[in-house]
């Protein structure tokens, strides 16, 4: 007679039956044999094995879950434009381009045409990174935080290892990364200066020793402080850094580089441009965010400062491949070419108030008769993305009560359709709401047909 452990382990059922109960799933079939192990495995070492049909449900919770962390497409009813959760910046169409004929063909990446022998990687993008900063030279790798662990890692492998910083620049990004300790992992040692709202030039200057490797501004990301505060202009830190010999380096993190305030809602971001005029030594941004390129980390500043960090063994391991660079290429060849427009960050911050009315009344009329309550609302679209966190573009929502199920129902519903790609709202004051700044207009009978389909549901 059988213990009532092994009565117990019997009652699981074996991997390959439920891979022919469980049907054609979407998923390799190696991927799911390893799935249905772990999850059988987890039952064994349980006191009680459910029932057949409660396993195969089990099972099936556990393949969606994981066809859901799939990276796919969503439509973007939240009003943040640069949304870090749901991918960052949309790229531009020639980007997109570019993508799909460097992917598809073998490419020029690290071969001279003129001289039919091995050419540099991102010669062409560097040139051009360079004009669009206005600075002696530029580099770029794959992303601002490898950018400035690769600055800090060259300026530190001498004997200096302090890295000046503003106490209140010390501040923590998406994610849960800190400053703080990405400048540590480098090998730098802070040296703090001033208060967390208030720092003078002085602060700065009687913290220059011979074992200073750099002084380090750093963007605030998405916060900023106002009131009893007090902090020296860039200009400022250049002159005290260049009277003592010592390098200045800005991270700037958003990659503005086109005035920012002439868009309503818009305060001003310091361009790439600006702060080097100021006498920034080295500026570092992001491409993924304001300049609405793919992610990458840019560098810009002197020749030499840049070809020292070409030449940094680190630089082989951060750097970008074809797929980036090349869309990088198309991205920044748009702003030369004056194409500003075409970036779809700054086409979502041109549409006016009046379009999106008109767009918002017609798929109000187009949801006729669903129990819904449905109208017309004000919005306030968010930058995103750790950028201009002061700025609140004026925007219009389409606003829903479900009369049939709660709005949080009604809400996980569109973001998790039979069909179609998943919609993304925000819930407030409680009613659901779509900000159509982010939303394309191209996407606009994709969202009627979505809510259409939570109603049905």
């Amino acid at each position: 007679m059988g213990t009532p452990v092994n009565k117990k382990l019997r009652a699981i059922p074996a991997v390959e039956k439920v891979l022919q109960q469980l049907g054609p799933m979407d998923l390799p079939r190696p991927v799911l044999v390893v799935l249905v192990r772990r999850e059988l495995a987890v039952l064994r070492k349980s006191k009680a094995i459910p029932d057949h049909d409660t396993i195969l449900a089990s099972l099936r919770s556990a393949i969606v879950r994981l066809q859901r962390s799939r990276v796919q497409p969503v439509i973007n009813g939240t009003g943040v434009i640069v949304h870090t959760n749901l991918g960052r910046a949309v790229l531009p169409k020639a980007a997109q381009e570019a993508l799909q004929a460097i992917s598809s063909q073998f490419n020029t990446l690290e071969y001279d045409l003129t001289t039919g022998e091995r050419g540099s990687r991102a010669t062409y993008l560097e040139h051009n990174l360079a004009v669009l900063c206005g600075a002696e030279a530029a580099t770029v790798v794959n992303n601002c935080a490898a950018a400035l662990v690769l600055i800090l890692h060259h300026f530190t492998s001498g004997a200096g290892k302090h890295v000046i910083i503003n106490r209140g620049e010390l501040v923590q990004i998406g994610g849960g990364f800190r400053i703080p300790e990405i400048l540590e992992a480098s090998g730098a040692v802070l040296r703090e200066v001033g208060t967390t709202n208030k720092t003078s030039i002085g602060d700065y200057a009687k913290a220059i020793s011979k074992e200073t490797a750099l002084i380090l501004k750093v963007h605030r990301s998405n916060f900023f402080m106002s009131g009893f505060t007090e902090s020296p202009d860039t200009s400022e830190i250049a002159s005290v850094a260049h009277k003592r010999k010592i390098a200045f380096v800005e991270d700037l993190g958003s990659g503005a580089v086109v005035r920012t305030d002439k868009y309503p809602g818009c305060e001003h971001e310091p361009t790439p441009s600006e702060v080097l005029k100021q006498g920034v030594d080295l500026v570092c941004f992001s491409g993924d965010k304001l300049l609405g390129g793919p992610q990458a980390g840019i560098i810009a500043g002197s020749t030499k400062l840049v070809s020292a960090l070409k030449r940094n063994p680190l630089f082989r391991a951060l750097r970008c491949d074809k797929l980036i660079l090349s869309a990088l290429e198309a991205t920044v060849d748009l702003y030369l070419s004056g194409d500003e427009a075409s970036i779809p960050n700054f086409a979502m911050l041109q549409t006016n108030k009046t379009h999106l009315l008109a767009r918002a009344q017609k798929m109000i009329d187009q949801l006729k008769g669903l129990p819904l309550t449905i109208a017309v609302g004000k919005g306030q679209s968010q930058i995103g993305g750790g950028t201009l966190p002061r700025s609140a573009v004026p925007s219009v929502t389409i606003e829903i009560i479900p009369q049939q199920l709660s709005v949080p129902e009604f809400a996980t519903r569109l973001r998790l359709p039979k069909a179609g790609l998943p919609l993304i709202g925000y819930v407030s004051h409680g009613r659901f709401r779509l900000d159509l700044r982010t939303v394309f207009v191209k996407q606009d009978a994709q969202v009627v047909e979505a809510i259409r389909n939570a109603c049905n549901d």
